[in-house]
């Protein structure tokens, strides 16, 4: 069964993961706390509908606005507009510190390029040979097994008995 929630359903009703629900929930729990089936299948349930009426308070915020995109100050307009106040700042905090991942994971992509000890038109001279190289082995591979008129590789030595038993 996948990891997601639900059989048949409308193809709208998207649900969380159901083991990250449940990964999340045991992480929560003090060790010696266990969590029945169902509580956790409410949770996460509880957890869908949260997102959606998340989701779709912030997008009536953002067609409000004219705006064709949902951005984190609609989340935050949204958390406000329906009673999570005292959300707001912890998930300002989360957005900081999820800026601040894709800054450091966008350096060390340009750092890996760095340590390479090649300058892009290098790279670039370089992939251009590999790319004429596998061109040439394909172009010989051709060549050398050209396919025959009636579509297979192989044809029939002409024994008629060949295939009999």
């Amino acid at each position: 069964m996948s990891d997601y929630e639900g059989g048949p359903a409308a193809e709208d009703d998207l649900s969380l993961p159901r083991a990250t629900v449940y990964k999340l929930i045991a992480e929560m729990l003090p060790d010696d706390v266990a969590c029945a089936k169902d509580t956790r299948d409410l949770l996460l349930d509880c957890c869908n509908e949260f997102i959606h009426l998340i989701a779709s308070e912030s997008n009536e915020i953002c067609e409000k606005e004219a705006k064709k995109t949902i951005a984190a100050e609609h989340v935050l307009a949204a958390l406000r507009e329906l009673g999570f106040e005292k959300y707001v700042t912890e998930v300002k905090e989360a957005y900081s510190e999820h800026r601040q991942q894709q800054i450091k994971d966008r350096g060390r992509k340009s750092t890996k390029l760095n340590q390479l000890g090649m300058s892009e038109e290098e790279l670039q001279r370089s992939q251009e040979l590999l790319f004429a190289q596998a061109r040439m082995r394909l172009q010989n591979q051709t060549i050398q097994d050209p396919p025959s008129a009636n579509g297979s590789a192989t044809a029939n030595s002409g024994n008629g008995d060949a295939g009999a038993m």
